[in-house]
């Protein structure tokens, strides 16, 4: 049925509009109507698109959740953090106009954003310009029923003023922190909203430490979030990992020309990815929980990475990592900024050019002289099984002879039970093996009571009572492997030994690899350092990935091969070098000499001076 239509007046018809409730919209699809990215500070100006930076719309739709009271996304630099809080405001202004505070670390800061980015977004807008107020302020915009204000995190003053119902604040790990006389800004800021029941608090910024502000408040989240895209190939919903770039490892090509070679490789099916494949995929993807603490969320938090952006290439990842990964700023600057992850220095450090350095002259599979036994270990994986194995000397020196990732307990089973030649030819089989049971326990437990004779299976414990390791029994009724021994394991211990003896130059008590190693095992070994971490109060050091997704398997197996050694009494093998006597060749009690008979018998007389007359 058609409807009426009336000719009014241009008084009428703008008191028309201020009667009209607002359009029910999101904020992605307000930003998607009504933003205009301004040529002066974007390098695609024109009206926003939600298909260019797909993963924002779960970001700002958050903000019209009625049940969350603050998002947080923890970033890296320019991907969209600082857009997405500039198209919340643009909706408020327009959608929902109350007090609102965005704070930036610094009043300088805060100038310049709003002189060179807010002010010209907000006028780019026609809806939004008619409703600004030309006389404002750089640090207080003025629109029709709210205000806007912009302060330092460095200005207690300005933090503290006037109440807040939406409250933003930017690149929060810049931000000083608490002094002696004043309060931490974050806590300032907070307190300005708490008259409100329908607040929102939104925190972005890219990580530096794990205390600093943004890290601590992913950590502290009800809800945390990452988005998952779908494979080209297999059509499995993925995480993209830093890990999974991967370029050639040929020493002899300049960094650039190895870069340009790098592709993405899908970690469920092996699929090659290419910066081509993104798009599609950033737009099919979705936002999913990994981590839930609460039944009622008031928190949630968003993480992202560079290997999201739209606008970054592989190569161009692939580079940076390269180029900075032998200088410590350079590659903190790389773990923040393009991985979006905290970066802690730790005193114990190793790395792969380390392991490197520990080649030998032996090739793969060819056995040290010196060796006394091998041992192995090995880490299982949903797709694959990792091993390694060791040979194992006086004083704990020790060699990688072989390492490898197998498809199949069956293959393992063949690896363990080749013969290992030395140069001279003397064979070496491998006496112990431990098996990683925490994934697919069943299987690993039946592999093992079907090969008992040199495979046992372990699982890690951090427990402070345990020394090293631990034999234990399976209590498993109904299971094969009931009252098998199972081997307790402290990772961490292992890792200090293992990081320990890589610092000593080859030769006795050095922890060497074969010639010819491979960087993705040195990498492996080398991908956790030990920092500082604060649990329920107390610091203490602990063993961590270098960055999530961090791929350690050879580490582990590394540290199964040790502690197979210690089982077996690696730490008293020189022991069995000492010669013992033999009783047999002993000599009887040589005769005493005519001499020594004679002075026996004259003792006192010679202890008394001995000589002739009285």
């Amino acid at each position: 049925m058609p409807r009426n239509k009336f000719t009014v007046k241009q008084y009428q018809y703008e008191a028309l509009q201020l009667l009209c409730p607002p359009e029910q919209l999101s904020v992605s699809e307000w930003a998607e109507e009504y933003r205009i990215l301004d040529a002066k500070s974007a390098a695609m100006p024109g009206a926003w698109s939600n298909s260019v930076t797909p993963y924002l719309v779960g970001v700002m739709d958050e903000f019209n959740n009625y049940e969350t009271e603050e998002i947080i996304f923890c970033k890296p630099t320019q991907i969209g953090g600082t857009e997405a809080l500039q198209n919340m405001i643009g909706y408020i202004v327009m959608q929902d106009p109350s007090p609102t505070m965005i704070v930036y670390p610094t009043d300088t800061l805060a100038k310049s954003v709003s002189e060179n980015r807010l002010q010209p977004m907000l006028k780019a807008t026609p809806e939004i310009k008619r409703k600004f107020d030309e006389n404002s302020s750089l640090l207080e915009l003025q629109f029709e029923g709210m205000y806007l204000s912009l302060v330092g995190s460095n200005s207690p003053s300005g933090l503290a003023s006037k109440p807040i119902r939406f409250l933003m604040m930017d690149e929060v790990d810049k931000y000083p922190g608490a002094s002696n006389k004043e309060a931490d800004p974050i806590k300032l800021a907070r307190e300005r909203t708490k008259t409100f029941h329908n607040r929102k608090i939104y925190i972005t910024s890219t990580p530096t430490l794990k205390t600093g502000h943004i890290w601590q408040a992913k950590e502290g989240a009800d809800i945390e979030k990452h988005y998952f895209v779908p494979c080209p190939h297999c059509g499995e919903y993925i995480e993209f990992a830093f890990s999974n770039i991967r370029f050639p490892k040929d020493e002899g090509m300049s960094y650039a020309d190895r870069a340009e070679l790098a592709a993405y490789v899908c970690q469920k099916c092996g699929g090659i990815i290419t910066d081509n494949d993104k798009h599609n995929m950033l737009r099919l993807g979705e936002w999913r929980t990994v981590r839930h603490n609460t039944k009622y969320a008031r928190k949630v938090a968003f993480w992202l990475n560079t290997l999201y952006s739209p606008f970054v290439r592989w190569a161009q990842i692939a580079k940076e990592f390269l180029t900075s990964k032998d200088d410590p700023e350079e590659f903190q600057n790389f773990v923040n900024s393009w991985l979006a992850e905290p970066w802690e220095d730790t005193k114990l450090k190793t790395s792969s050019d380390l392991v490197l350095e520990r080649q030998t002259e032996l090739p793969a599979l060819t056995v040290p002289s010196w060796t006394k036994m091998l041992t192995a270990g090995v880490d299982v994986q949903e797709s694959s099984l990792y091993w390694s194995i060791r040979a194992w000397g006086d004083y704990l020196t020790s060699q990688n002879i072989a390492h490898g990732q197998a498809l199949s307990f069956g293959e393992i089973d063949r690896v363990m039970n080749l013969e290992y030649y030395t140069e001279e030819g003397v064979p070496f089989i491998v006496r112990l093996c431990l098996v990683d049971s925490g994934d697919q326990t069943d299987e690993v437990y039946d592999f093992c009571v079907l090969h008992s004779d040199w495979a046992l299976p372990v699982k890690g414990s951090s427990h402070a009572q345990l020394s090293h390791y631990k034999l234990s029994k399976i209590n498993r009724e109904g299971s094969s492997a009931n009252g098998m021994t199972l081997v307790l394991v402290d990772g961490g211990k292992y890792k200090d030994m293992i990081a320990g003896r890589m610092q000593k130059p080859n030769g006795k008590g050095s922890w060497m690899v074969y010639e010819g190693c491979d960087e993705e095992y040195a990498q492996q070994v080398t991908a956790e350092h030990k920092v500082n971490v604060k649990k329920n109060g107390v610091v203490r050091q602990e063993w961590t990935p270098k960055h999530s997704h961090a791929d350690n398997h050879y580490l582990d197996t590394e540290v199964y091969a040790l502690a197979a050694a210690d089982i077996l009494g690696v730490r008293t093998l020189h022991l069995q070098n000492e010669e013992v006597p033999d009783r047999q060749n002993i000599p009887e009690k040589v005769p005493e000499s005519k001499e020594e008979q004679w002075i026996k018998a004259n003792e006192d007389w010679i202890q008394k001076g001995g000589g002739y007359g009285g």
